[in-house]
């Protein structure tokens, strides 16, 4: 086995037909010559005016390379995966569809052989070790070999370097400082936390010698007196206080509060005593 062989080689990524060495791409390779050392021209009818010739592309640019070739005739459907090779002609030639040679395209990432080199025979017994006979095509014979392949080396882009990498430096940016009791967000007016851990941090007096900021309340837990605490105190007589509710209706309420002004009434219709003066009565 060569090295190249051991390595790997380069995939084929394209199969097609060409005129001639003007009309073939230029990242292609044709096939002039066959194997046996003769023309590899499939012209094999006078009624064709213009020849052509097979070739193929390794250029792994497009992601895709040629898992396998088959030779069909005009009677076969394409197989499954498979599509008929492109063709690179002059516009006087033409390809002839009695037998058609068919691709099968796969992504290069997703097998790891592939058909590595394509070659062309007369139709003869002479054999080619090491690649498989695809078919025979216009008294030509098509030959592909398969193997591991290996795929581009990728290549590092250059990068420019910003000035701004001269001021980089490699220390470790400083630890976030622990949270303090100064740096606690305040509560908002009316609330009274049942937890209480500090008391005002303004106050210094409370604060150890040791400057860490801890007071010396820190730790004692808070609790309301317990007349304050409701949970605490018996509720036995706010359930009697309930008890003795008594809703009143709105007779009971007309029979209580009501007033006939009889008084009022009795004391507009009093007549006025008289006074009697000198020469003159006057009704009071």
């Amino acid at each position: 086995m060569s090295l190249t062989e051991r390595v790997g080689a380069r995939p084929v990524t394209e199969v097609a037909w060409t005129s001639n060495t003007s009309t073939c791409p230029k990242n292609f390779t044709q096939i002039s010559i066959t194997e046996d050392g003769a023309t590899a021209n499939f012209t094999r009818s006078f009624a064709m005016k213009s020849g052509y010739y097979l070739c193929y592309s390794k250029d792994l640019s497009g992601g895709t390379v040629v898992s396998d070739i088959q030779v069909i005739s005009e009677k076969d459907s394409i197989p499954h995966g498979f599509s008929y090779i492109s063709e690179y002609l002059e516009s006087r030639a033409t390809v002839s569809k009695k037998k058609r040679v068919c691709v099968r395209l796969v992504p290069v990432g997703s097998v790891d052989t592939a058909v590595v080199d394509v070659k062309v025979t007369l139709k003869s017994k002479m054999m080619l070790q090491h690649y498989t006979c695809v078919g025979d095509i216009h008294g030509y014979v098509l030959w592909c070999k398969k193997g591991r392949f290996s795929g581009p080396v990728p290549q590092a882009k250059p990068r420019n370097v910003s000035l701004d990498l001269n001021n980089f430096s490699l220390d470790l940016p400083p630890a976030p400082l622990p949270l303090r009791p100064s740096n606690t967000p305040p509560l908002p007016p009316g609330r009274i936390s049942r937890r209480r851990g500090v008391l005002n941090p303004t106050n210094n007096t409370n604060k150890l010698a040791d400057g860490s900021g801890i007071t010396a309340l820190d730790g004692v837990p808070f609790a309301l007196h317990p007349k304050f605490d409701i949970q605490t105190n018996d509720t036995s007589s706010q359930v009697n206080t309930l008890n003795n509710i008594h809703i009143k209706s709105v007779q009971d309420i007309e029979n209580e509060y009501g007033y006939t002004f009889a008084v009022e009434e009795f004391t507009a219709k009093r007549t006025r005593p008289s006074v009697q003066t000198e020469g003159t009565t006057t009704s009071q």
